[in-house]
């Protein structure tokens, strides 16, 4: 007959499994954002260097400038809105991985607790033999 801490252990490893994946996935939101980050820090850095501040370029040199920037500038402001948007799905994946732990961590301690009290009822039953024994033991030796 299996224990029921046995017979939970599936749930215990599958819990395991989803936590170790969700783990994975908050991971992978990390490096997404970071590398978003990262990316809006260029352009804010190519931005500031393409600056406007070059003298002596004729007028339509100039609006071809002023059109780049803009572009850099609305560029700017689409890796803005990417990077909200990792940033809630970082969240997101963060709260999924947070439940999976506290399921696991909850689904542990169940185990762990079960194994106790399966340790102890077999303490108590190896001394309710051990003890069975001794008294038929002393029982022999009493009579003659």
């Amino acid at each position: 007959m299996t224990s029921r801490s046995d017979r939970l252990q599936p749930a215990v490893d599958q819990a395991q499994r989803r936590q170790k994946d969700a783990l994975q996935r908050l991971a992978e939101q990390q490096q997404k954002l970071a590398h978003a980050e990262q990316q809006l820090e260029e352009l804010k850095r190519y931005r500031r260097d393409y600056s406007l501040g070059d003298g002596g370029l004729t007028v339509s040199a100039l609006l071809n400038r002023q059109q780049f920037v803009e572009r850099i500038d609305q560029a700017i402001v689409q890796q803005g809105h990417l990077l909200e948007r990792l940033q809630r799905q970082l969240e997101s994946a963060r709260q999924r991985w947070l439940q999976a732990h506290a399921r696991e961590n909850a689904l542990d301690n169940v185990v762990e607790r079960f194994r106790a009290q399966e340790q102890q009822s077999e303490q108590r039953q190896e001394q309710a033999e051990v003890d069975e024994r001794m008294q038929y033991r002393n029982r022999r030796i009493r009579t003659p």
